[in-house]
């Protein structure tokens, strides 16, 4: 055994074990994903799909994509997955050049509103291969629609620059997306509908956010965050030619051999996706986020669009802390034992690497058994971190709290 890389290992499981984890795209998965991705599965070279390998010996790995694709369809009601994809971004990048060709435009939420960095990002290949043009938020204070997305808007900006694609699902948005109208835009103005749920995937299996399906044309997401299981990323559509299409981009397009280790944590992620506790889960998921946003907001704290519908929520921090920024508050609840990020907000005055706001999230402190009384208790000791602006007595105090009562949930494994 490598003392040294499980001395780092254990020092890891010990972090997580006495921190309250709030990264919204952040979640702690059960020991039998654990088990699968550290399984003999790794060994293997399984370049193609199930039944068209390049390679002997992979009669297992079949067995196994082929248990994986048909969760998958079940969970989402689908008729066609890939669980190749590396990531959510990696999924994204083979829709991409499954529906376009380089120089294409598609309409996006720009990053600075709450979209992904593989929307449109400038440096990123979706922005450097393709034309992202943007849809706005609505930015109207006296709207009881204040900061959401403005669907006319959408239209507006598809109808006028004819986009191939139109891409919602969002990476810092808190409130419910109406793939409904989403899709009626896009068939106006003759654009495919790509939706990445990676945030919301496993609110959507759990049934407490609406499903893209029958909507969108293709959906991408991760198979961590909401979903709970290893970090990997999934395609889905209803559409054969589609799928034949996405399978090719995936595969040789943009990937060589599956991960098929990763792909065995996908499968048991998706069985348990499939339980009816899930469904109890995402439930409390949502509860628990809005039981947070009530503890800030009853703290003096504003929240961008005043609330939230879904897992996530985001902190304007300006009115409490005109003079500090969302990294140094992050650095301050990393340091009294609270795992947030630093985030823009809409119309954020701040460069990213500083940013005037904070994104929550509860998908990991519902998987430790957490309930609304303690989202409370978190929203209090998030109130007097901030209150204090930064004194280290007062984070040594709040850090040792918070060890003690993370005791009292234990992580699942």
């Amino acid at each position: 055994m490598d003392d040294k890389v499980f001395e780092i290992i254990a020092k890891e499981a010990e972090r997580q074990e006495s921190t309250i984890e709030l990264i919204a795209s952040e979640n702690h998965v059960s020991s039998a994903v654990t088990k699968a991705v550290g399984s003999c599965m790794t060994n293997k070279y399984a370049e193609g799909y199930p039944g068209k390998r390049y390679y002997c010996g992979c009669e297992n790995h079949d067995a196994m994509e082929t248990l994986a694709i048909e969760r998958a369809k079940k969970l989402f009601n689908c008729n066609y997955a890939n669980v190749q994809p590396h990531s959510g971004a990696s999924a994204n990048i083979a829709a991409f050049f499954a529906f376009m060709q380089p120089g294409d435009k598609y309409a996006s939420l720009v990053l600075s509103d709450g979209g992904h960095l593989s929307h449109g990002l400038k440096i990123n290949i979706s922005g450097k291969y393709f034309e992202p043009v943007h849809y706005p938020l609505i930015y109207d204070e006296s709207s009881s629609d204040f900061e959401t997305i403005d669907y006319d808007a959408v239209r507006d900006v598809c109808l006028e620059h004819k986009p191939k694609m139109l891409l919602c699902g969002y990476s810092a948005y808190p409130r419910i997306i109406h793939f409904d109208k989403m899709r009626a835009i896009a068939d106006e103005c003759g654009a495919y509908l790509m939706c990445d749920i990676a945030h919301i995937a496993g609110l959507v299996a759990g049934g407490v956010h609406p499903s893209p399906f029958p909507h969108a044309h293709v959906v991408t997401t991760t198979t961590h965050k909401t979903l709970r299981g290893p970090r990997g990323g999934l395609i889905m559509t209803n559409d054969e030619e589609i799928a034949t299409k996405i399978d090719r981009a995936v595969f040789p397009g943009s990937q060589g051999g599956p991960l098929m280790h990763v792909i065995s944590g996908k499968a048991v992620c998706f069985g348990e996706a499939l339980q009816p506790s899930f469904k109890d889960y995402s439930k409390k998921v949502v509860e628990n986020a809005q039981a947070l946003a009530k503890g800030l907001i009853s703290r003096g704290f504003r929240l961008v669009s005043g609330g939230t519908d879904n897992h996530l929520m985001l902190v304007d921090l300006r009115d409490k802390l005109p003079d500090n920024t969302g990294k140094e508050v992050a650095v301050w609840m990393e340091n009294s034992g609270m795992i947030a990020n630093h985030n823009g907000i809409p119309k954020d005055p701040r460069p990213p690497m500083q940013t005037s706001g904070l994104r929550l999230g509860t998908p990991a402190v519902t998987t430790r058994g957490m309930g609304t009384k303690e989202m409370d208790k978190i929203a209090d000791w998030i109130d007097r971190i901030i209150t204090s602006e930064g004194n280290t007595d007062i984070q040594n105090k709040i850090r040792k709290e918070i060890s003690i009562f993370c005791k009292d949930f234990p992580l699942p494994h």
